[in-house]
């Protein structure tokens, strides 16, 4: 990170660190820091991908490219995902029923609401950027390098946690601060070995608990309108059905003409009408692959422009069958386990006769084995995501049962967990950055700049 003047340096004038190899990492980095930087005049160089040697900068351009590459990154995923939302919305608007279409919002205010979202996104991840590179540089400069080494990141990160009001005062974020409450768990438990010292349920019985982005993507990709899971949850739970006119409304929009019977006991009939659940499976696969890769396409070419900013000039032709090929797989693996979510829980309606909310849990429980589709380094991602969103489901749930009652002392926790979190990161990353992956490195280095580790040099502007 920044530093201040003490110290000096463990390197022999040959330019070695303690390994005495002269091939290490390190080794390398400090060869590389004779060249200079460029100045902050420079137009083209906030727009090189390259990265700037740490030990001789303009400390105040750290800052102002930490910022713009923060907010170019939460602008840019978020603004892509938002495309790809849009033009898939887009064409959904196109097949629907013409009653249908007046219950959707226009696609003017579509396009505000992904603008804003852009925005503020990218002004959560600029500020966050800059916070943190600026309280970095200010405690290197008032307590040295050295000596605030082992906790000067920690005590950034945490500071720059509540840039995340920005995406919205009112807005919660609870599942994100608990996914990088894990994910900070996850590198501290690497660093301490080093150092040798439930979501599909509650999408189909109380999707209340899940929060509102999160219930549209379930929504979306669930592939069933809400009149069919509003009935299927009235079954579940032993409540009357009050909705099967609705369910028979719908299906008429379609063109399919179906009588349903009030005193079934089994919703296979509301799931999938006339069709048999084997030929529904099929059939629910090939729509749902459709509609996960818009969904994925994003996901791969988004990371890969910044990623592997350098290798696209170089190899451009195999970073593309990647992408491609990563899309594909991702693709395949949500479509399977929506599809496979339907085919479990209609294959035990049929064996047991009967439809109940144990029911609805072991049919959705093997669903899960369609992440063995999925890429080795990704399952760990998606099992942490999922994980985190079971949780906020389940402590919804329990709050709304009067278990746990709401906390007036604490409005945003999530803020206080997502700063805690953010603090064990950034000090991971400054302290072991061999517990990161190397793809989550580059990202990092690109925004904030190679680390100094704690016994290097201080860094000074050359004149």
């Amino acid at each position: 990170m920044a530093a201040s003047g003490d110290g000096v340096t463990d390197a022999n004038p040959a330019g070695n660190c303690r390994c005495d190899s002269n091939n290490c990492t390190e080794c390398c980095r400090r060869r590389s820091s004779n060249s200079s930087l460029p100045s902050s005049s420079s137009s083209c160089s906030l727009l090189s991908f390259d990265l700037y040697p740490v030990q001789d900068y303009d400390k105040s351009w750290r800052v102002f490219t930490a910022s713009v590459k923060g907010f170019a990154i939460g602008a840019g995923i978020k603004g892509g995902l938002a495309i790809f939302a849009l033009l898939a919305r887009l064409r959904r608007r196109q097949l629907l029923p013409s009653f249908k279409k007046v219950e959707m919002t226009s696609a003017s205010a579509d396009v505000i609401l992904a603008l804003k979202d852009s925005l503020r996104y990218g002004l959560f991840l600029g500020t966050f950027a800059g916070t943190f590179v600026s309280v970095d540089e200010i405690i290197a400069a008032l307590g040295g390098h050295r000596r605030t080494a082992k906790w000067r990141a920690l005590l950034a990160g945490a500071i720059a946690g509540p840039s995340m009001l920005l995406t919205g005062l009112n807005t919660q974020h609870t599942s994100l601060a608990i996914y990088i409450l894990m994910r900070a768990t996850v590198l501290a438990s690497r660093c301490g070995i080093k150092s040798k010292r439930f979501g599909h349920i509650s999408f189909l019985v109380k999707k209340d608990s899940l929060p509102s982005s999160y219930k549209s993507f379930l929504n979306k990709h669930g592939g069933k309108d809400p009149v069919i899971l509003e009935s299927v949850k009235e079954i579940a739970c032993g409540l009357p059905l009050t909705n099967l006119e609705a369910v028979e409304k719908f299906y008429k929009s379609y063109g399919v003409d179906i009588k349903l019977d009030p005193q079934m006991e089994v919703p296979c009939s509301i799931i999938h009408e006339n069709q048999g659940c084997v030929s529904h499976f099929i059939s629910f696969l090939i729509q749902a692959y459709k509609r996960a890769l818009p969904v994925y396409f994003p996901v791969y070419l988004i990371p890969a422009l910044i990623v592997h900013r350098q290798g696209l000039l170089k190899r451009p032709y195999t970073i593309l069958w990647k992408g491609l090929f990563g899309t594909a797989r991702s693709s395949l693996f949500l479509s399977m386990y929506c599809s496979s979510g339907w085919l479990w829980t209609c294959f035990l309606f049929r064996i047991f006769k009967r439809c109940n909310i144990p029911m609805v849990t072991m049919g959705t429980f093997p669903t899960g084995l369609a992440l063995a589709i999925e890429k080795k380094s990704r399952r760990m991602e998606i099992s942490l995501y999922c994980l985190a969103r079971a949780i906020e489901s389940f402590f919804t749930c329990m709050a709304d049962v009067g278990y746990l009652p709401p906390s007036r002392r604490f409005k945003r926790a999530d803020v206080l967990v997502f700063s805690l979190s953010t603090a064990v990161i950034m000090h991971c990353y400054a302290m072991e950055r061999d517990v990161f992956r190397s793809k989550y490195l580059n990202v990092l280095d690109w925004v904030f700049g190679v680390p100094l580790p704690p016994y290097d040099t201080t860094p000074h502007k050359r004149k």
